[in-house]
């Protein structure tokens, strides 16, 4: 991604700076039983919000990205920067506990390029962990995101896990609204809201309850 593109679509009067990916970084941890001293790379790292906060949460952090501006957002944090669809990623073999990221994986021409470097990456049974938006609930507004550049379904995206070699596959739909994670019955509430909900909605509750991500979830072959 261009120089610009962290302070242009992520400024933080647009994007300012919330709690929310703290709860989201615990949620996580929690769910997918992150444990304290296991290695993570985010790849796409970009403000590196959910990076600090893994590390609170006792993770040894790393990240990769493309833009340089990245490292106005690092404090403390060993970030590469590396063209992933050019030169792949920029560590070793057999060298991660994890491999998160988050609104990444769509932003790429040949995913596949990137499922296949995770794999390189990951210690044997190693996590690969990927949010991404889930094209049927935001095919109205995905390509507002000019840089958007593959969409991804529930299906697609087990599909391209199971492709690349990783086990234990699942990938789940996912509100980003915290009192849902609490309450899951809520669930229901929005999916009966959501069809009156406008697709460009201001109001960052009611836009979560329409729009969801999926989250896919894999492990490399031990």
């Amino acid at each position: 991604m261009k120089k610009g593109y962290l302070t242009n679509k992520y400024d933080e009067k647009s994007h300012p700076y919330t709690d929310y990916s703290r709860k989201l970084c615990e949620y996580l941890c929690k769910v997918y039983e992150l444990k304290k001293g296991m290695t993570m790379l985010e790849p796409g790292c970009g403000r590196c919000e959910h990076l600090k906060h893994f590390q609170d949460l006792g993770l040894e952090v790393y990240g990769a990205d493309i833009s340089n501006e990245v490292l106005e957002y690092a404090t403390n944090i060993d970030i590469k920067i590396s063209d992933l669809e050019k030169n792949g990623l920029p560590y070793q073999d057999n060298s991660m506990d994890i491999i998160y990221s988050k609104s990444f994986i769509e932003h790429l021409s040949d995913p596949g390029l990137y499922l296949k470097e995770a794999n390189r990456v990951l210690k044997p049974g190693g996590l690969l962990l990927t949010l991404v938006p889930d094209w049927e609930a935001n095919y109205k507004i995905y390509f507002d995101d000019y840089t958007h550049k593959t969409p991804f379904t529930k299906i697609s995206l087990r599909d391209a896990y199971n492709i690349h070699g990783f086990t234990s596959t699942e990938v789940i739909k996912f509100r980003q609204l915290p009192l849902v994670w609490k309450y899951p019955i809520l669930n229901y509430l929005c999916y009966l809201i959501s069809p009156f909900i406008p697709n460009r909605s201001s109001v960052k509750f009611l836009r979560w309850s329409k729009e969801l991500m999926l989250i896919g979830s894999g492990y490399k072959v031990k």
